[in-house]
């Protein structure tokens, strides 16, 4: 197998590889479609370039609300196939291909109608078991509780007096982590991974589309590879590409991808009494309150979104909203001061007849824009693996050899293969590595068995099995970690995707920024001048996110967000 080792000397590798060559695949697209698509194609054998224009997972996959869920609200709508084939892959992720990523988690529902609300969501959870359990569910069954086991569990929520709760169990995940994971099990099979390159232009063969002009942004450096296929994975920048490849000059047939805007805030665990997660209808969608590790995710809205797709900007009507549907909820009241972090998500839904978002439609499409091209839109972070094995059977037609079908149901990711092994034997995993059981037990859970790639950085250089940030999990040796083999390019790479402590720490990863950069600037070669550039480029990010957090509409929020300089250039 090739190297899974997503590095400088990897990309300087795949660059001059495929620069003027042909690929059976090229994919456009970092997120967890797109690596999913690098996965399916490679494992069966074909030859994949995949291009992304910034970061892996830098957008929709880095912002999602963590859960890989069947989703009960879909049972509502009656979308059992969809909620079928969420909760088959959210078995198989937790089971087998992920279970160093992918854990589970329990929600209690608070009921506020002691009789019909019991017999009426009973039924749809019900439901939802009994769909887990024809997919060989590993997850505890739901349960109904009274209102003194409500009160043990959750003593900060708001009850109905008489009234119990309905406890049910789905998974979480790290999504960026995720998706940095599979695109790294993915460059073992072969796939040459890019970011930070961008496409720019399509090549042509008459109407047909053979392969692509893109230009590594870091560099400058511009390079042509030819494909038998090119797939469009960039979700809410979907039209975007299906206008280049119809040369900027025709009007695409329709737009088919819809953004909706999902914020979300992080809290810290203390401020919120409870032993599980939290989940409670509202008037147009669901509001979560979600355990993830020290904090609280609360989210999400539901609203339309037609401003800049890179850097989506929430609003303190986004923050008042939420606040207010969770301080329903609870007995002892959040407001802005407990508020670590905040972030935005874009989901890419089909565009349907509904002027309301929620109600647009959560499952995928695959379709021909054009000669050459097969583009996938929709879907959820759940089913991606079923998402990415449809875009490759449908691009493989245009593959001139036979090809095998999908084989990612059986492959792990990298991590996972001896997880289970290390797990046993966590103590003494911690006692030979001279680090406390919480720490080793932050590092199995982010990194698997390649948890020796860590280790072997802190025996290289001892100082690095400090912490970041004091009072967070990530080491410093982690920040190296990925440079040396997640292809973090910038600061913001790190401190955003490879850890969350731009949405974890009070002062949103500022204090920590310094000592990332000059870990980076050792690993990656910078001079003192770019290191500070990316400090001060860094720092008006977090600056630039908290005011414009305190505008009331989307337009001058965003316009607030995009004031600060970005990392990442276009062409």
């Amino acid at each position: 197998m090739a190297s899974d080792r997503l590095g400088p000397e990897q990309r300087a590798v795949s660059l001059d590889a495929i620069d003027g060559n042909h690929v059976d695949l090229i994919i456009i697209g970092g997120g967890i479609t797109g690596v999913g698509c690098a996965l399916d194609a490679a494992s069966r054998g074909l030859t994949v370039a995949l291009f992304e224009q910034r970061d892996l997972a830098s957008g929709t996959s880095s912002r999602s609300s963590k859960l890989i869920h069947g989703g009960v609200r879909y049972l509502e709508q009656l979308n059992f196939r969809l909620v079928l084939e969420a909760l088959r892959e959210r078995n198989l992720l937790t089971k087998e291909i992920a279970p160093h990523l992918v854990k589970s988690v329990s929600f209690l529902y608070p009921l506020k109608h002691r009789f019909w609300e019991r017999i009426y969501v009973g039924f749809g959870i019900g439901l939802y078991d009994l769909f887990a359990a024809g997919t060989r569910n590993s997850l505890p069954r739901h349960r109904h509780v009274g209102p003194k086991a409500v009160k043990h569990l959750s003593p900060d929520i708001k009850m109905v007096k008489g009234c119990g709760a309905i406890i049910y169990s789905d998974a979480l995940t790290d999504d960026s982590r995720y998706t940095i994971s599979v695109a790294r099990t993915a460059a073992g099979y072969g796939s040459h991974i890019l970011t930070s390159t961008q496409v720019v232009d399509f090549l042509k063969d008459g109407d047909k589309v053979v392969g692509v002009k893109a230009v590594c942004t870091e560099s400058g450096r511009r390079i042509e590879v030819r494909s038998s296929c090119v797939i469009n994975a960039t979700g809410v920048w979907t039209d975007d590409v299906e206008q280049l490849a119809h040369d900027n000059t025709t009007e695409t047939s329709q737009k088919k991808v819809r953004s909706s805007k999902g914020v979300h805030l992080v809290v810290p665990r203390d401020r919120i009494k409870s032993s599980t997660g939290l989940v409670s209808r509202t008037e147009k969608s669901v509001l979560f309150i979600i355990p993830w590790s020290d904090h609280w995710i609360i989210g999400t809205t539901d609203t339309d979104w037609d401003l800049d797709r890179a850097h989506p900007a929430a609003t303190s009507n986004d923050i008042s909203y939420l606040l207010k549907r969770v301080n329903e909820l609870l007995e002892n009241k959040l407001d802005t001061n407990d508020i670590q972090g905040v972030y935005v998500g874009l989901r890419p839904l089909l565009t349907g007849e509904s002027n309301d978002t929620a109600k647009l439609s959560r499952e995928h499409h695959v379709f021909h824009p054009t000669p050459g091209v097969v583009s996938i839109a929709g879907g959820k972070y759940t089913t991606y693996r079923v998402m990415a094995s449809d875009a490759v059977n449908a691009a493989v037609t245009e593959v001139p050899r036979w090809v095998s079908p999908s084989k990612t149901k059986e492959i792990r990711l990298i991590g996972a293969a001896n997880f289970l092994k290390l797990e046993e034997k966590i103590i003494s995993l911690a006692t030979e590595n001279n680090i406390d059981v919480a720490t080793a037990r932050h590092l199995l859970d982010r990194h698997g068995d390649r948890i020796h790639e860590v280790f072997d950085i802190i025996a290289e250089s001892p100082e690095l099995i400090e912490q970041l940030s004091p009072g967070y999990p990530y080491l410093r040796a982690e920040v190296v970690h990925a440079a040396r083999f997640e292809c973090a390019l910038h600061l913001e790479d790190v401190l955003t995707r490879r850890t969350r402590l731009s949405i974890e720490s009070w002062d949103r990863a500022s204090d920590a920024a310094p000592d990332a950069a000059s870990l980076m600037a050792a690993e990656l070669g910078w001079t003192s001048e770019y290191r500070d550039l990316e400090i001060q480029t860094y720092n008006e990010r977090v600056v630039a996110e908290r005011k414009s957090q305190t505008y009331f509409d989307d337009e001058t929020a965003q316009s607030s967000r995009l004031a600060a300089m970005d990392s990442r250039h276009s062409v």
